[in-house]
């Protein structure tokens, strides 16, 4: 029998027993038990690769747990090499992930049927119907929203927000299912965090059994009633939340204390006084307006803006990857106009992009394959791959910047996300270029992958590497940035060095621009 129902009313909403799972030699995981109480905000931590993805694709039916697990959610026990997408939503299992798929030319009320069905008859769309139902929902979860808004026009946190409300709208208000929300507020600037948050409070509130996944650990601590941690596959601890700080949290997923690392690791580079790096002088494109700054050797430049801002296509353009409308750029005194990507790598500008699955990794190619794509000619001999000496040198990469792989020739979709990271990055940094752009480079990485992430950083800007860094997290920015420009509506509105550089006084500075409350 693949399941069986307990009906004594458990206190305990979700018991996970015994979850394994394995990708060839790699454990990803390895008997994992732990519950998570009825009602509970529950947060579920580890560093990439700790095997929290893993589990929540088996929890979902997604990828198949090894025999011998078991899944019990409200008193129905399911063999874990029997769950399945089906099986995971008839038991009450809703899962939010990263990106939710929400489809922003369309309406709200249209986004919601896509998650049951169009109300219909003799093949025409009830819209009335479909209509009230949509607001209905919006006003009981409490969504700023109507359901004719187009998706696209609202922003981010409400977007998720309708997500959320899409999965849960055929759960009984008085009922009790699990909302597994995989990092919700990862790509979120600041001030749309705390809307989410309270909407999150909001729907435990119903009853509901939120599971949250999140690297941001002050969401961790103000949200969560308790917390399971995972690393490398196995299960650390599940405790409450309260009486935990962060530095807590941190050590318990990484396994080891931080302090002496993460000295060594963001301790701020001298900054040299020769002639700037870059030069950047009224550039126009885009959002982009008259927009002029200096980047000198050894230094991280950090720019905070909002979505829209055009802190992105500021590094699209000194990559040669947008073309500019106006102004001027000069690359160590020598001026420049790249009209395609290979002119700026060859004059030694890199770019690790915001969206590592679309841009950054080839997802079908090896980790050596990937390493070595943005240099091959290093290895080319008369038309050929010498296979040897690239084998040598991404193994020297594997273990320079600590990326974990069972060998060099696995794929690169079987690593971890900050894993992954640690790939772009090290194809970028053994081209020591000149100038390292990177937008978003920690989005979604665990804390130990982002000291190894800075620690490569900083060991580069020795040799001269100069960084301009684009961050929504703003104490990313405070730690790692010598300074910091401010950016909105395309042109440079302040610059902060020294004390000024914290996240108080950047989000203050970044919300200014549109009237909004930055307190």
């Amino acid at each position: 029998m693949q399941h069986t129902t307990d009906t004594t009313g458990p206190s305990h909403a979700l018991r996970i027993r015994n979850l394994s799972k394995s990708f060839g030699q790699t454990q990803a995981l390895d008997g994992v038990s732990f519950d998570i109480r009825a009602g509970a905000v529950h947060g579920l931590l580890g560093g990439n690769g700790s095997g929290k993805s893993t589990l929540i694709k088996a929890l979902a039916g997604v990828q198949t747990a090894e025999h011998g697990g078991e899944i019990e959610f409200l008193g129905t026990k399911v063999s874990a090499d029997h769950m399945t997408p089906e099986l995971a939503r008839s038991l009450g299992l809703r899962f939010v992930h990263q990106n939710p798929a929400v489809f922003p030319a369309m309406t709200v009320a249209e986004n919601i049927a896509i998650g049951a069905k169009f109300p219909t008859t003799a093949g025409k769309i009830r819209w009335k119907e479909l209509h009230t139902h949509a607001q209905e929902l919006l006003d009981r979860f409490e969504i700023a929203a109507k359901a004719d808004d187009i998706v696209g026009d609202l922003r981010q946190a409400e977007q998720t927000m309708i997500a959320i409300a899409r999965a849960l709208q055929d759960a009984d208000k008085n009922a009790v299912s699990a909302l597994v929300l995989d990092e919700p507020t990862a790509s979120l600037p600041d001030h749309e965090v705390d809307i989410l948050l309270d909407a999150v409070r909001r729907f435990a509130a119903e009853g509901h059994t939120i599971i949250y996944v999140s690297h941001r650990l002050d969401e961790v601590i103000q949200l969560t009633d308790d917390v399971t941690i995972l690393r490398d596959g196995h299960h650390v601890v599940t405790r409450p939340t309260e009486g935990l700080s962060e530095t807590d949290l941190i050590e318990l997923i990484v396994g080891h204390s931080l302090e002496k690392s993460y000295a060594s690791a963001h301790a701020k580079a001298p900054v040299a006084t020769t002639q700037p790096r870059l030069e950047v002088r009224n550039l126009a494109g885009g959002p982009l307006q008259d927009v002029s700054f200096d980047v000198a050797p050894g230094e991280v430049l950090g720019i905070a803006g909002l979505l829209g801002s055009g802190r992105t296509e500021i590094l699209r353009i000194l990559f040669g990857d947008l073309a500019h409308e106006g102004g001027s750029i000069a690359l160590d005194g020598q001026p420049v106009a790249f009209k395609e990507v290979r002119e700026g790598m060859k004059a030694g500008v890199a770019l690790v992009p915001e969206d590592r699955n679309r841009e950054g990794v080839f997802q079908g190619l090896s980790v050596r394959h990937n390493l070595s794509i943005a240099d091959l000619g290093r290895f080319a001999r008369r038309g050929r791959i010498n296979g040897k000496a690239e084998r040598k040198e991404a193994l020297r990469s594997v273990a320079n910047y600590r990326i974990k792989t069972a060998d060099d020739a696995a794929l690169i979709s079987s690593l971890s996300g900050g894993n992954q990271q640690k790939v772009v990055m090290a194809r970028w940094l053994r081209r020591k270029p000149k100038l390292l752009l990177l937008d978003e480079p920690t989005q979604g990485v665990d804390v130990g992958a982002r000291e190894d992430l800075y620690a490569s950083i900083r060991g580069s800007l020795k040799d001269g590497m100069s960084v301009i860094a684009v961050s929504s997290d703003f104490d990313e920015l405070a730690q790692i940035c010598d300074r910091v420009i401010v950016l909105r509506d395309g042109r440079i509105t302040d610059e902060l060095s020294g004390q000024d550089i914290n996240r108080q006084t950047m989000t203050h500075l970044v919300l200014a621009s549109s009237g909004k409350d930055a307190a």
